[in-house]
Parts: structure tokens; C-alpha cells; sequence
């Protein structure tokens, strides 16, 4: 009896990503208990270089208090095909991304602490992103879904 949740192997990353995505995410701090939440839209869009730019903006409530966020990163073309070569706006890097399979497991050090991030693609309108960080400065959990508007 096969337990795994189906995955929706992506060939071409760009593809899959462009548009516009309703973004929920949710925020643990696993130390203290605290929860936020975020909600907002994500757009990508086309880079000339090649490759898409991700633009996240929406509302952030941490502990009762609603404040504007936004995140700017880089979708670089991969080593492949369905890969991708993910980078911060300012372009240092954050992660390889590898959908061939549907589900990809990335990790990024920061400081002292470890990101480890599981992206899982469940079929052409729908992924989801849950990272775990975790290290002397942090204990989080966060777990963001992305439904493709229009």
C-alpha cells in the first residue's frame, strides 16, 4: 500500500511558476510557541536574462500585529531541465530547486543556523514550500502554500 502523497513532476520550471500565486503562510517559532501568519499574492515574471523574478507581497501578523512584507528573489535556470538555481535579490545564493520528481529537499546555511526546506508540487495549480530552520538563533517552522490565481 503506497502511503506517499502524489507529486506532479514538473519538466520546465519557468513555465510552471509564471503568473500570479495566492500565498498562505504560517509561522512557528518551536521555542517560544509564537505564531504568525502571512498572506499575499506572489508574482513571477519573466527576467530578460533568462529565468523569473519572484516578487512575494502581502500582510504579516506576528503575535497580533498586521505589518506589510515583501521578498524579492531570482528563479536562475538550472544544471537541467524541471531545475532551477535560486538566488536572493541581491544575487547571493540561496538554493538549487529540482522538480523533475515533484518534491525536491534543499538546504541553506545562514550564520549558525541550517534552512532546510521540502518543496512539493501537487499538481498544475497547486505547491507548497515548509521549511524547518533550526540553530542557535532560530527554531522555526514555516509552511507556505501557493494556489495559482486566474
Amino acid at each position: 500500500m503506497d502511503l506517499q502523497p502524489p507529486y506532479w513532476p514538473v519538466i520546465d520550471v519557468p513555465a510552471y511558476l509564471a503568473g500570479r500565486w495566492r500565498v498562505e503562510r504560517s509561522v512557528r517559532d518551536l521555542a517560544s510557541g509564537a505564531e504568525g501568519h502571512f498572506s499575499g499574492e506572489t508574482v513571477f515574471t519573466a527576467l530578460e536574462a533568462g529565468g523569473l523574478l519572484h516578487e512575494e507581497s502581502g500582510t504579516f501578523t506576528w503575535q497580533g500585529v498586521a505589518r506589510p512584507a515583501t521578498r524579492t528573489l531570482r528563479f536562475l535556470s538550472g544544471p537541467g531541465p524541471g531545475t532551477a538555481d535560486v538566488r536572493f535579490a541581491d544575487g547571493r545564493p540561496f538554493h538549487a530547486l529540482d522538480l523533475t520528481s515533484g518534491r525536491y529537499i534543499a538546504e541553506h546555511p545562514c550564520a549558525a543556523d541550517l534552512y532546510r526546506g521540502e518543496f512539493t508540487v501537487r499538481d498544475a495549480d497547486r505547491w507548497r514550500s515548509v521549511w524547518r530552520v533550526d540553530g542557535p538563533a532560530k527554531d522555526l517552522v514555516l509552511t507556505t502554500d501557493y494556489v495559482r490565481e486566474g
